[in-house]
């Protein structure tokens, strides 16, 4: 079991050390909402490798919060105030983050697959992890550092990852997506303004009627991606960089 655990933490790019944290919280006690509760107080609050998978955590405000390693897998954070909170390497997988505060938190090597995260607001936070087949319809993804820092790679290239995501509406103005892998996202109305999507991933994903006036696409990967309607395609960076655009609709 720990050698599969340990695996399936490379694989997603954890280092050596959060693979082993994540490792440790194999077979501890999930605590309860009220328990998760009780432990809110004070300042400085550290729920580090707190284990609540599938607990109701609803509303429960955790403003600045150290929830590194959290195992929060399945649970009901709808409306939770998770601003200003650690949540690197936290795992957060089919959860529900629908209208949570997230802004300026840290989701560093954390995993969202299959979140259902309508309308939450990450503005301002710093997103690198596992976002794949996301619900982000509506959200606040403004300002986000999502971003590889290739001065910082420990064990490979640890990229955002929000293949097949679902960010119809989403506003991304000026965020950093350079390298994010956004292949087949719905990315549909959402607002790219300025947004830096340098040697991104865009293969086959849906941007019809976004907004992408002055956003940056210089060596973005763009195969089969839609382009129909989109607002400020004339201002739009780097188009003349991008690999595959000759199988992109631009209707």
């Amino acid at each position: 079991m720990t050698r599969l655990i340990f695996r399936h933490a490379k694989r997603i790019g954890f280092s050596g050390i959060a693979a082993v944290l994540l490792i440790s919280q194999v077979g501890a006690e999930p605590l309860s909402r009220a328990e998760v509760a009780a432990r809110i107080t004070g300042d400085k609050v550290d729920l580090s490798n707190l284990e609540a998978p599938g607990a109701d955590l609803s509303e429960l405000d955790f403003r600045g919060a150290n929830l590194f390693g959290a195992s929060l897998k399945g649970a009901n954070l709808t409306r939770a105030k998770l601003r200003g909170c650690n949540l690197d390497v936290a795992i957060l997988r089919d959860a529900t983050l629908i209208d949570a505060d997230l802004g300026e938190t840290s989701l560093y090597s954390s995993v969202l697959a299959n979140a259902n995260a309508s309308g939450v607001d990450l503005h301002g936070s710093r997103l690198m992890g596992n976002m794949e087949r996301a619900v982000l319809e509506g959200a606040n993804l403004m300002d986000v550092k999502g971003g590889s820092d290739m001065a910082n790679q420990p064990m490979g290239l640890v990229r955002l990852i929000l293949t097949k995501a679902r960010l119809k509406g989403a506003k991304l103005n000026r965020a950093d997506l350079s390298r994010a892998d956004l292949s087949f996202a719905d990315l549909r109305e959402a607002d790219l303004s300025d947004a830096n999507l340098t040697q991104s991933k865009l293969n086959g994903a849906d941007l019809s009627g976004a907004k992408l006036d002055g956003a940056i696409l210089s060596e973005a990967e763009i195969h089969n991606a839609t382009f129909s309607g989109v607002k400020g395609l004339e201002s739009v960076r780097g188009l003349d960089t991008t690999e595959g655009k000759e199988t992109a609709v631009f209707d």
